[in-house]
């Protein structure tokens, strides 16, 4: 099968949408699929107002038109609600063509975050973007009950899935000198944050807490300079990759994750595969992933892998007396071939038909990963 994704975040973005659709390529391409990636890579772009490392697609209307019309694509999933996003949506309402779309980023809280803008403003606007998708892909219970109390319909469970094969405990963290794998020192226990330095992750709740030990912030963002000049006793790392960044993970103590507007958390799972127990607050993300327990949502676990509590500086010492081992086992319960036969499954629905509970089925990760 011929597959478009479109997505308006691409290369060289750091995040966690950027690498669940790049491992989806690779999945797909392992199956015989042949999958274009129609992405701000093949535009000229502009940088977004407040967040520069995010390109605009200029001219995207035209341009995506005359690129599906020549590629002829058997499926077309729509990852984000950026102008390629939009443009790709108009192209398959004007050719009777069915498209899949999915619910990544919760930008109206987003952008609450950054402007004088309520979310719940915005929310009509994403509402009208999705309508028409004939499976709108969601990774948690928690977000899907977020959308259809918002009026969003056609909901169907996508969950995600870690890659072993990157993230995982054969590193020697007894070779970096911070327990970091990124050459500074530092005194025990090492908490990690990994992922976007911006407003909306709650980055300054993880600096603040006062539990003994080194705070360590790997990635780049809009927020880095600030953070830099009002944390001078922080390691601000910079963005990581592959061994580097696996090795971070591996490294670290703990994963503090203050986020409090992720739909998921790839983060989460990628410590985690990597032996590294997750700090948390009790919200969307964290409780679908991790369990408002710690012991995730799976019926056949028990074991602590993590911590949640309102308090964040109280989560990071639970989170410390959770067994490495236990963690590493638990994330490789986030499958990708699960994930693969799921997104598959969501390009054969057919326009028009009506998703209830009973057809998107349960969202546990470990459940059959073909029942919709």
């Amino acid at each position: 099968m011929k597959i478009c994704i479109v997505s308006d975040a691409w290369h060289p973005q750091v995040n966690g949408v950027v690498r669940t659709l790049d491992t989806l390529r690779h999945h797909l391409k392992a199956r015989g699929h042949r999958v274009y990636m129609l992405t701000p890579k093949m535009f000229k772009t502009m940088p977004c107002p407040s967040y520069p490392e995010i390109r605009l697609s200029l001219n995207a209307r035209a341009r995506t038109k005359r690129i599906l019309n020549r590629w002829q694509v058997d499926a077309v999933h729509i990852a984000t609600e950026g102008p390629l996003g939009w443009a790709a949506r108009r192209w398959c309402i004007k050719n009777g063509r069915s498209f899949t779309t999915a619910y990544h980023t919760a930008f109206p809280e987003y952008i609450e975050a950054r402007y004088p803008v309520k979310a719940d403003w915005l929310y009509p606007i994403f509402r009208r973007f999705h309508a028409k998708s004939s499976g709108v892909l969601v990774a948690t219970p928690t977000v899907r009950a977020l959308l259809r109390s918002k009026g969003f319909t056609n909901i169907v469970r996508w969950t995600r899935g870690v890659d072993a094969a990157q993230f995982n405990t054969e590193f020697n963290t007894g070779e970096a000198d911070y327990q970091g794998g990124a050459g500074a020192a530092g005194t025990k226990p090492i908490q990690l944050y990994v992922g976007r330095v911006a407003v909306e992750k709650n980055i300054e709740a993880f600096l603040k807490t006062e539990v003994p030990g080194t705070k360590v912030v790997v990635g780049d963002g809009p927020a880095l300079k600030k953070l830099q000049t009002d944390y001078p006793d922080v390691q601000f790392l910079g963005a990581k990759f592959g061994a580097e960044l696996a090795a971070a993970y591996a490294g670290a103590d703990v994963f503090v994750f203050p986020s409090k507007t992720d739909t998921f958390g790839l983060v989460m799972i990628e410590a985690l595969a990597c032996g590294t127990p997750v700090a948390a607050y009790p919200v969307q993300g964290p409780l679908d992933v991790v369990g408002a327990d710690g012991t995730g949502p799976f019926d056949d676990w028990h074991t602590p892998i993590a911590c949640l509590d309102d308090d964040l500086s109280t989560a990071i010492k639970g989170a410390l007396e959770c067994d490495r081992a236990a963690c590493a086992a638990f994330a490789s319960k986030y499958d990708w071939d699960i994930v693969t036969d799921q997104f598959l499954d969501a390009l054969s629905i057919k326009p028009g038909t009506t998703i209830g509970d009973e057809e998107s089925g349960a969202f546990s990760p470990g459940a059959e990963a073909r029942t919709l």
